[in-house]
């Protein structure tokens, strides 16, 4: 199973242990506060926090890192499928690009779209949420686009510095993933 992906000079690959260092400190020495906001994330880590939990994740049986490196071999981004349930075959996901200029490139609806091709495909898993921002109208489009269906809203459940915003829950299931393979090979 190959588990890197190439799209215009960029790679989408798995995370490594040697990885931890450059990850935080081309992203969180300092973190983008567009990413802190749009995440739900503290605005600041120390090197250890990210580090120690960077090379757990990475020993973690229930999530899969990938990171998305830039042509210059820059760390700019990650797709992690997370809390993985086995036995129900059904994840969490997220998505983020560090680096403000490499948004707007359509990298973001790739990342989505890669891993979620790679959660159905090589996980085998049934069904793949995630949770959005009512403030982030442009990532829930991303994830309308990939086949992500809305399930609910978490009314002011997040605050956006002091207005009150809502949290939006949606999945993909497996049928549904399929249906969009098929649509894709007419």
């Amino acid at each position: 199973m190959c588990n890197i992906f190439h799209r215009d000079g960029y790679t989408l690959r798995p995370t490594r242990a040697e990885d931890a260092e450059d990850y935080f400190w081309q992203n969180f020495d300092p973190l983008d506060p567009s990413v802190a906001r749009l995440t739900g994330c503290k605005s600041a880590f120390s090197h250890d926090e990210v580090v120690d939990f960077f090379r757990s994740c990475i020993a973690a049986e229930d999530r899969y890192d990938f990171l998305l490196i830039a042509p210059d071999g820059r760390i700019v981004g990650e797709a992690v499928i997370n809390e993985i349930d086995w036995a129900l075959r059904s994840a969490n996901f997220r998505v983020a690009i560090f680096q403000p200029e490499h948004r707007g490139r359509g990298l973001g609806a790739w990342l989505v779209e890669t891993a979620r091709d790679f959660a159905f495909q090589h996980l085998k898993l049934h069904r793949l949420e995630l949770d959005v921002f009512s403030f982030n109208p442009r990532a829930e489009q991303t994830y309308l686009r990939a086949g992500f269906r809305r399930e609910g809203v978490l009314r002011d459940a997040v605050l956006d510095g002091e207005t009150y915003a809502d949290d939006i829950l949606m999945a993909i299931l497996e049928d549904e993933w399929r249906a969009l393979q098929q649509e894709a090979h007419e």
